[in-house]
């Protein structure tokens, strides 16, 4: 049990510094070979976000373990929209420009719904294929609908450093890719451990603690980013995340693993409780236009309300908690 735990925080410790070098290097290369900034923005930085989710679902697949895969995509997707989105409401209100409207928020719950509709009795191969088809369908109306001039582009590109040189930013950029690969092999081992000793399904470690440790990056970007006051980054950046853990990532593990679904709970309450987040969350950004701190509370209300349910839901004996204590000691 304990080798497993130390693991698990062991690989999601190099995961979240490996992923901001991955992210930082390639955005750095681009930057040196004067790529768009659309491109950098909607694109680079979009998929360096979810590029834990994806390594991790990625190698949880071609180990046979769809259900760690897959709980990792639904869990980081409810995480991103009330863990994160709530922590960084708690900062400052986060206002929602009619731009997000058009683009990241349509665009990421459509990606939801179609992974969901695809993940009823297991992603197969070719439904994997077809997630990755309307990954490359939603990158060109992304890119198309976006403008030089709109603010969360142009952020995006002024907080990229230009590197001094080619070769340090693909240096930076293979460094990261490497500790991200190689802490996402030890989370995978640490968080299967866990479960294997602990008797819990590969699906509800993925849904929980792999789906927070992934989803880490994401929250370090947000808080920062709220406390330089960039609002329409953070919005921007949880959306574009989600929609490549659903197409993106969604399609990884569909090519990538066996297509089974031995959780119950994936295709079952977890995968409502994603779309209730999804679609909630979007609702309440057309209505209100504007998260503040009361929304930002009750979205951390709701994530922690989907742990605690999700737990129960895992197991109901009254020797669960008395168990868990027992192995941690």
């Amino acid at each position: 049990m304990l080798p497993g735990l130390v693991a698990t925080l062991i690989g999601i410790a190099v995961l979240s510094k490996a992923a901001d070098e991955f992210v930082d290097g390639a955005a750095g290369i681009a930057k040196v070979l004067k790529v768009s900034p659309i491109v950098i923005g909607a694109v680079i930085v979009g998929f360096g976000t979810s590029a834990p989710e994806m390594i991790v679902s990625g190698i949880a697949a071609t180990q046979g373990d769809d259900d760690l895969g897959i709980g990792n995509i639904i869990g980081s997707n409810i995480a991103n929209l009330s863990l994160i989105l709530g922590a960084a409401a708690l900062l400052l209100p986060l206002k929602i420009d009619s731009s997000v409207l058009r683009r990241e928020a349509p665009l990421a719950t459509a990606g939801a719904i179609m992974f969901a509709l695809l993940l009823r009795g297991g992603i197969q191969q070719s439904e994997g294929l077809v997630l990755l088809l309307f990954m490359v369908v939603g990158l060109y109306l992304l890119m198309s609908q976006t403008g030089p001039n709109l603010p969360l582009v142009q952020e995006v590109d002024d907080d990229i450093e230009t590197p001094s040189s080619l070769g340090s930013a693909g240096v930076r950029t293979l460094i990261g890719l490497v500790g991200t690969v190689g802490g996402a092999y030890v989370l995978v081992w640490g968080a299967t451990t866990v479960a294997s000793e602990l008797g819990l399904n590969d699906g509800f470690v993925g849904v929980t603690l792999v789906a927070i440790g992934t989803s880490l990056p994401e929250l370090v970007t947000a808080v920062a980013a709220a406390k330089a006051g960039h609002d329409e980054l953070i919005v921007g950046n949880l959306l574009g995340s989600n929609l490549f853990n659903s197409l993106a990532v969604g399609a990884v593990v569909g090519i990538l693993g066996d297509g089974t679904v031995d959780d119950p709970s994936l295709v079952g309450s977890d995968l409502v409780a994603m779309l209730v987040v999804c679609i909630g969350v979007f609702a309440l950004m057309v209505s209100r236009r504007v998260i503040k701190r009361p929304e930002g509370i009750i979205l951390l209300a709701v994530f922690f309300g989907f742990l605690v349910m999700t737990y129960l839901g895992e197991t109901s004996e009254p020797e669960a908690l008395t168990s868990l204590i027992g192995a941690l000691r």
